[in-house]
């Protein structure tokens, strides 16, 4: 076989990396951060002097005089978000190897198929792992003490479905944790109430539509004993469970703006997004199925930048204060 030839048949590593951790689903929990980054950083109110300021207010280097997160601050969180997702993705795949491989829309991905080697894939979960702990450095010194609670929580994850249909909820709350990363990265207080309901309505509006992913695989999670809530319930079941969190979820992404001070803008992306949200969920039913991909990734992406484009306008146009 020339060169040439093995050059073709050799996976791409970058490609097969990217496809293993699911780069692009960075979609889902992104916007999230990045909406608790922009309404904690406005709870950080420099005081200016009524006459001359002496001495003028200083930004951090997580928030402007404006009130608003720095570039360096989105970066970093950015960095943060995906390289945790990253490590958590390749803890996931290696520990459901075996599970992947008995499932036919599995078991061509990276690590049942072969296409990596052990060593490749844990040298890559380090250097994430390594650029995850230096990007939390680099924001606020309250985030320093908490980074071992999304990893911890993202190493408990690929073992719940072994034991409880409650891993859709604690999927869920890990990527929640991504509104209270980016309230408390640029030194927002961490006891305001604000970041938690934010990531409550996150944790509820995934494990919605995780639960519409896993019929995908009830037949085979059925046969290994794997628990969801389709397979133990029912995918009827587990649809009206998807109806009422989703429904929950729009009623704490509210709350979680009405704390956090937003103003009409915010409100109006939180009503489109349950607007999409009654479509996904319509477009979906115990007898056709054929359209869970689109319920899965495109509504649910646009669901989550609807509502950032939502917080972002409230932002620009003085809601929050």
């Amino acid at each position: 076989m020339s060169d040439a030839e093995g050059a073709v048949r050799r996976p791409n590593k970058v490609r097969v990396l990217l496809e293993l951790v699911k780069f692009e689903h960075s979609v889902f929990a992104l916007p999230y951060a990045y909406i608790g980054t922009v309404y904690g950083a406005a709870t950080i109110m420099f005081a200016v002097p009524a006459i001359y300021p002496t001495p003028a207010p200083q930004p951090t280097p997580w928030v402007t005089v404006a009130s608003w997160p720095t570039w360096i601050a989105l970066f970093w969180i950015t960095v943060a978000m995906v390289a945790a997702r990253a490590v958590a993705f390749v803890v996931n795949r290696a520990v459901d190897k075996e599970i992947d491989a008995r499932n036919p829309r599995t078991a061509g991905r990276a690590i049942p198929a072969g296409h990596i080697k052990a060593w490749e894939l844990w040298a890559f979960a380090a250097f994430m792992l390594a650029a995850y702990l230096h990007a939390v450095w680099q924001l606020a010194p309250v985030a320093r003490w908490l980074w071992p609670i999304p990893l911890a929580m993202f190493l408990v994850y690929p073992y719940l479905k072994r034991f409880t249909p409650l891993a859709h909820f604690w999927l869920g709350a890990c990527l929640g944790l991504g509104a209270v990363g980016g309230w408390i990265g640029v030194g927002a207080s961490p006891t305001a109430p604000a970041p938690w309901l934010l990531g409550a309505a996150v944790a509820i509006w995934t494990a919605g539509f995780d639960i519409i992913y896993a019929t995908q695989d009830f037949d085979c999670d059925v046969r290994d004993g794997i628990h969801s809530v389709p397979a133990d319930f029912g995918i009827a079941r587990g649809l009206l469970v998807t109806k009422v969190t989703h429904a929950a979820a729009i009623v704490l992404f509210a709350l979680g703006g009405y704390f956090a001070g937003a103003g009409w803008a915010y409100y109006a992306g939180v009503a489109v997004a349950g607007i999409l949200l009654a479509y996904e969920n319509a477009i979906i039913s115990p007898r056709d199925l054929s359209r869970v991909n689109a319920a899965f990734f495109t509504v649910n992406g646009m669901v989550a930048v609807v509502i950032l484009a939502g917080a972002i306008a409230d932002r620009l146009i003085g809601g929050a204060s």
